[in-house]
C-alpha cells in the first residue's frame, strides 16, 4: 500500500491548483465572468472551513466544480472541526468540514445565532497510530496502552516501558492534533473516554505532548524522533513516511486499511462530515449547485481520490436524499 508519496503530491497539488483557481476566480475583472464564463454561473464566493481532515476532500470536490462553473471562487482551509463550528455557528463560513458530528454545545450557539444547517455524511476515516519507520521494536498498541502511554494519567511519563513493561525501554516523544481538532476529539471518545471514566479521572489526553493543527507538523515530528508516538487521520500517514501501527481494540491487531476501516474492524474509525449553512444555501444558487454537485458526483469521487474510504452506494444514496430533501 506504499502508494504514500504519490498521493500525498496529489494533495499538495490539489492545493495548489486551489489556491490558483481562487485567485484567478476571485479577483478578476467581473466583466469576464459575465461576458466570458464558460460555464454560464453567477460569479460567487464560497467559504469552507474546520477539520484538517476533511479539507484534501473539500478541496478535490472544489478543484472539480471548476469544471461546472468556472465563476465560483470556492474557499478552504483546515484550522480544526472545533475552530470550523465556532467560525459556522457565528454565521462566517457557509459550510463547515467535521471529523466528528457537532456537539449540542456547539448546536445550540448555531441556534442563538439563528443559523439553521445541514448534516451530510461524506466519508470514512480511520486515525492511524503512527511512530518512526525505524521503530521496529513496537507493531502492534492496545487501546489500553494508548490510554497508559497518552492518556490523562500518563503526564510525565518519558518511556515506552514506564506506561506497559512489556513495551521498549525506549524515550517516547508524542506528537499529535490539538483539542481544537476532531482527530484529537475521536481518539479521546473512541479510546481514552472509558479508560478514563473507570479511574476518576477527565476524558482527555495528558497535556505534556506536542500539539499542532497541522497535519504536516506532526508527522514532520514523527519522522525527526526515532521512537516517537503520535496519531492522525489515516489518509495523512498513509500516505507519509512514517510507520502504521497495528492497533487492538479487544479483538487482536488489526492493520490500518481502507478495507479494514469500511468494515469497521480496524477499531478507530470514525465517519467525515460536512455542514451546509441553509439559509446561506436558499440566498446563493452557486452555494447550493456547489452543494448537490458534492454529495453526487463530488462524494462518488473525491473521497477515494485523496485516500479516505468512499461512502457504500445506499450511503451515498442516503447522504444526497438528506440534502435535497432538506
Amino acid at each position: 500500500m506504499r502508494q504514500g508519496t504519490s498521493r500525498l503530491l496529489r494533495m499538495l497539488a490539489m492545493l495548489f491548483t486551489l489556491t490558483l483557481v481562487a485567485a484567478a476566480c476571485g479577483g478578476g475583472d467581473s466583466a469576464d465572468t459575465a461576458d466570458g464564463g464558460d460555464s454560464g454561473g453567477t460569479s460567487s464566493e464560497i467559504f469552507i472551513s474546520g477539520s484538517s481532515t476533511v479539507e484534501p476532500i473539500s478541496v478535490r470536490v472544489a478543484e472539480l466544480f471548476t469544471d461546472v462553473d468556472s465563476g465560483v471562487s470556492v474557499v478552504v482551509d483546515g484550522p480544526g472541526t472545533g475552530d470550523g463550528f465556532q467560525l459556522f455557528c457565528n454565521g462566517e463560513t457557509d459550510i463547515s468540514d467535521a471529523s466528528r458530528q457537532i456537539r449540542e454545545s456547539e448546536t445550540a450557539n448555531c441556534e442563538e445565532n439563528g443559523i439553521t444547517f445541514t448534516e451530510i455524511k461524506v466519508g470514512i476515516d480511520g486515525i492511524g497510530v503512527i511512530t518512526n519507520t525505524a521503530n521496529d521494536a513496537v507493531d502492534c498498541v492496545t487501546f489500553e496502552q494508548l490510554f497508559n502511554l497518552v492518556g490523562p494519567g500518563a503526564t510525565g511519563v518519558s518511556s515506552w516501558s514506564e506506561a506497559d513493561a512489556s513495551l521498549p525501554d525506549a524515550p517516547l516523544e508524542i506528537f499529535g492534533p490539538g483539542e481544537e481538532s476532531g482527530t484529537f476529539d475521536s481518539l479521546v471518545e473512541i479510546v481514552i473516554e472509558d479508560f478514563a471514566e473507570e479511574a476518576g479521572l477527565d476524558a482527555t489526553t495528558r497535556p505534556d505532548y506536542n500539539p499542532s493543527g497541522d497535519d504536516n507538523v506532526i508527522l514532520n515530528g514523527i519522522q525527526g524522533s526515532d521512537t516517537s508516538l503520535g496519531w492522525v487521520g489515516f489518509a495523512f500517514a498513509d500516505s507519509s513516511d512514517v510507520k502504521l501501527l497495528e492497533v487492538d481494540g479487544g479483538d487482536g491487531c488489526v492493520e490500518a486499511t481502507p478495507d479494514t476501516i469500511a468494515s469497521n474492524e480496524y477499531p478507530i474509525a470514525r465517519d467525515l462530515w460536512i455542514y451546509v449553512n441553509n439559509e446561506n444555501a436558499d440566498a446563493n444558487p452557486s452555494l447550493q449547485a456547489f452543494v448537490d454537485f458534492y454529495v453526487t458526483e463530488g462524494i462518488a469521487t473525491a473521497t477515494g481520490e485523496v485516500g479516505y474510504v468512499s461512502l457504500t452506494a445506499d450511503a451515498a444514496a442516503e447522504a444526497a436524499a438528506g440534502w435535497t430533501d432538506r
